[in-house]
Protein backbone atom coordinates (compact mmCIF):
# COMPACT_ATOMS: atom_id res chain seq x y z
CA UNK A 1 0.00 0.00 0.00
CA UNK A 2 1.28 3.23 -1.28
CA UNK A 3 1.33 6.09 1.74
CA UNK A 4 1.80 9.99 1.00
CA UNK A 5 1.40 13.20 2.96
CA UNK A 6 0.40 16.95 1.81
CA UNK A 7 0.61 19.49 4.22
CA UNK A 8 -0.47 23.22 3.33
CA UNK A 9 -0.16 26.53 5.50
CA UNK A 10 -2.54 28.92 4.14
CA UNK A 11 -4.20 32.69 5.97
CA UNK A 12 -7.47 31.15 6.05
CA UNK A 13 -9.52 30.37 9.36
CA UNK A 14 -10.26 26.95 10.00
CA UNK A 15 -13.98 27.10 9.40
CA UNK A 16 -13.53 27.96 5.44
CA UNK A 17 -10.34 25.30 4.85
CA UNK A 18 -13.00 22.58 6.55
CA UNK A 19 -16.04 23.76 4.34
CA UNK A 20 -13.72 23.99 1.15
CA UNK A 21 -12.31 20.76 1.84
CA UNK A 22 -16.09 18.97 2.45
CA UNK A 23 -17.20 20.34 -0.34
CA UNK A 24 -16.55 16.64 -2.21
CA UNK A 25 -17.73 18.43 -5.85
CA UNK A 26 -14.88 20.83 -5.85
CA UNK A 27 -12.04 18.25 -5.67
CA UNK A 28 -13.36 17.07 -8.88
CA UNK A 29 -12.84 20.10 -10.54
CA UNK A 30 -9.37 20.40 -9.19
CA UNK A 31 -8.45 17.15 -11.08
CA UNK A 32 -8.00 16.76 -14.50
CA UNK A 33 -10.69 14.40 -15.89
CA UNK A 34 -12.38 13.67 -12.83
CA UNK A 35 -16.24 14.76 -11.80
CA UNK A 36 -17.07 14.23 -8.08
CA UNK A 37 -20.67 13.22 -7.56
CA UNK A 38 -22.28 12.96 -3.66
CA UNK A 39 -24.62 9.99 -3.22
CA UNK A 40 -26.21 10.93 -0.45
CA UNK A 41 -28.42 13.82 0.52
CA UNK A 42 -28.32 16.17 2.83
CA UNK A 43 -25.22 18.04 4.96
CA UNK A 44 -22.04 16.18 5.10
CA UNK A 45 -22.04 13.66 8.06
CA UNK A 46 -20.68 9.76 8.74
CA UNK A 47 -21.93 7.49 6.54
CA UNK A 48 -21.58 10.28 3.46
CA UNK A 49 -20.74 8.56 0.30
CA UNK A 50 -19.33 10.17 -3.49
CA UNK A 51 -18.06 9.33 -6.31
CA UNK A 52 -15.01 10.41 -8.30
CA UNK A 53 -15.49 9.30 -11.66
CA UNK A 54 -11.51 9.86 -13.28
CA UNK A 55 -10.54 9.28 -17.29
CA UNK A 56 -12.49 9.59 -20.34
CA UNK A 57 -14.75 7.16 -21.98
CA UNK A 58 -13.78 3.39 -21.81
CA UNK A 59 -11.01 4.80 -19.70
CA UNK A 60 -12.45 5.58 -16.84
CA UNK A 61 -12.76 4.45 -13.64
CA UNK A 62 -14.73 4.94 -10.38
CA UNK A 63 -13.44 6.09 -7.03
CA UNK A 64 -16.48 5.37 -4.40
CA UNK A 65 -15.62 6.83 -0.76
CA UNK A 66 -17.61 6.80 2.09
CA UNK A 67 -17.21 9.38 5.23
CA UNK A 68 -16.47 7.70 8.69
CA UNK A 69 -15.27 10.53 10.43
CA UNK A 70 -16.13 13.63 10.47
CA UNK A 71 -15.44 16.13 13.45
CA UNK A 72 -15.39 20.21 12.00
CA UNK A 73 -12.56 22.11 13.57
CA UNK A 74 -13.54 24.65 16.98
CA UNK A 75 -11.82 26.27 18.97
CA UNK A 76 -8.96 24.78 20.60
CA UNK A 77 -9.69 21.72 18.68
CA UNK A 78 -8.39 20.06 14.95
CA UNK A 79 -11.02 19.21 12.40
CA UNK A 80 -10.26 15.14 10.99
CA UNK A 81 -12.29 13.45 8.31
CA UNK A 82 -11.86 9.94 7.45
CA UNK A 83 -12.35 8.53 4.22
CA UNK A 84 -12.49 4.64 3.37
CA UNK A 85 -12.20 4.22 -0.52
CA UNK A 86 -14.72 1.21 -1.31
CA UNK A 87 -13.91 0.49 -5.20
CA UNK A 88 -12.85 -1.87 -7.38
CA UNK A 89 -9.98 -0.41 -8.73
CA UNK A 90 -8.72 1.94 -6.18
CA UNK A 91 -8.57 0.54 -2.18
CA UNK A 92 -7.35 2.33 0.88
CA UNK A 93 -8.45 5.40 3.03
CA UNK A 94 -7.73 9.11 3.35
CA UNK A 95 -7.46 11.55 5.79
CA UNK A 96 -7.13 15.32 6.82
CA UNK A 97 -6.89 17.17 9.66
CA UNK A 98 -7.55 21.52 9.71
CA UNK A 99 -6.08 23.25 12.62
CA UNK A 100 -5.46 26.57 13.39
CA UNK A 101 -1.96 28.41 13.04
CA UNK A 102 -0.84 30.76 15.95
CA UNK A 103 0.75 33.85 14.55
CA UNK A 104 4.23 35.07 15.05
CA UNK A 105 2.82 38.91 15.96
CA UNK A 106 2.60 40.13 18.98
CA UNK A 107 -1.01 38.78 20.30
CA UNK A 108 0.03 35.59 19.16
CA UNK A 109 -3.54 34.85 17.45
CA UNK A 110 -4.83 32.79 14.85
CA UNK A 111 -2.78 33.48 11.77
CA UNK A 112 -4.36 30.83 9.08
CA UNK A 113 -5.08 26.91 9.47
CA UNK A 114 -2.96 24.31 8.69
CA UNK A 115 -3.64 21.22 6.68
CA UNK A 116 -2.30 17.57 6.85
CA UNK A 117 -4.04 15.20 4.12
CA UNK A 118 -2.67 11.71 3.92
CA UNK A 119 -3.57 9.28 1.75
CA UNK A 120 -2.98 5.28 2.43
CA UNK A 121 -3.58 4.03 -1.77
CA UNK A 122 -3.99 0.87 -3.15
CA UNK A 123 -4.42 -0.13 -7.05
CA UNK A 124 -5.70 -3.40 -7.54
CA UNK A 125 -3.53 -5.05 -10.28
CA UNK A 126 -0.89 -2.70 -9.04
CA UNK A 127 2.60 -4.71 -7.61
CA UNK A 128 3.73 -3.07 -4.59
CA UNK A 129 7.04 -2.74 -6.04
CA UNK A 130 5.25 0.85 -7.93
CA UNK A 131 4.25 2.06 -4.23
CA UNK A 132 7.15 4.88 -4.32
CA UNK A 133 5.80 5.61 -8.21
CA UNK A 134 2.55 5.74 -6.73
CA UNK A 135 3.07 8.03 -3.69
CA UNK A 136 5.05 10.58 -5.58
CA UNK A 137 2.08 10.83 -8.40
CA UNK A 138 -0.48 10.97 -5.25
CA UNK A 139 1.96 14.00 -3.58
CA UNK A 140 1.97 16.12 -6.97
CA UNK A 141 -1.56 15.41 -7.98
CA UNK A 142 -3.26 15.87 -4.60
CA UNK A 143 -0.82 18.92 -3.27
CA UNK A 144 -2.34 20.70 -6.72
CA UNK A 145 -5.69 19.65 -5.65
CA UNK A 146 -5.06 20.90 -2.52
CA UNK A 147 -3.75 24.08 -3.48
CA UNK A 148 -6.46 24.81 -5.82
CA UNK A 149 -9.19 24.21 -3.30
CA UNK A 150 -7.41 26.19 -0.67
CA UNK A 151 -6.50 29.51 -2.91
CA UNK A 152 -9.63 29.68 -5.34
Amino acid sequence: MSRFRVERSVALPPAEVWRRLTDWPAHGAQVPFTRTTVLTAGPNAVGTRFTARTGVGRLAFDDPMEVVVLEPPAPGRTGVCRLVKRGRVVLGAASFEVSAETGAGASGGPSGSRVVWVEELRLRGVPAAFDPVLAFAGRVLFGRALDGLLHN
